[in-house]
């Protein structure tokens, strides 16, 4: 083992009761990756459990962050969920800042008939659209660019 690895693993360490708090996580449920519908359903059992104890030291947020790491990787691998489309995004953005196709035209300067092609799925977001929304709505490009 070289003098890098050692810097390197000491600076991840957990001590004290916080070391002891991850080992007993481990302990009970050890750090694998998920196998099995039983597996998983045992995992967001034990997810569950840490989020409901409200304020978790560093060992408990530590396991929590991995575990939850290996139920992503399954879920991404055996329950995919397709990205929204245009029109639904647009519609949850619509309902949850509670604007009608009315006012968001009134309030972006966006051509009501483009909003409603977007909505009944005959139109697909373009560049410009997209930073028009972002702005409006108040989120990342990114969210809205997914499709694109």
């Amino acid at each position: 083992m070289t003098a890098k690895t050692v810097t390197s693993r000491t600076q991840f360490r957990l001590k004290g009761k916080c070391r002891d708090s991850y080992l007993e996580l481990v302990l009970d449920f050890p750090l694998a990756s998920i196998k099995s519908v039983e597996h998983l359903a045992e995992a967001q059992r034990v997810i569950d459990g840490l989020l409901s104890r409200g304020t978790l030291d560093a060992g408990e947020e530590t396991y929590l962050d991995a575990l939850s790491d290996l139920v992503g990787s399954y879920e991404d691998e055996h329950h995919s969920i397709e990205p929204a489309s245009d029109a639904d995004m647009l519609r949850h953005l619509m309902e949850a800042k509670g604007v009608s196709q009315m006012q968001l035209s009134r309030d972006t300067g966006l051509p009501k008939s483009t909003i409603s092609e977007v909505l009944a799925g005959k139109k697909p977001f373009s560049r410009k659209l997209i930073h028009v929304l972002s702005n409006y709505f108040h989120v990342d490009v990114g969210v809205l660019a997914a499709n694109f």
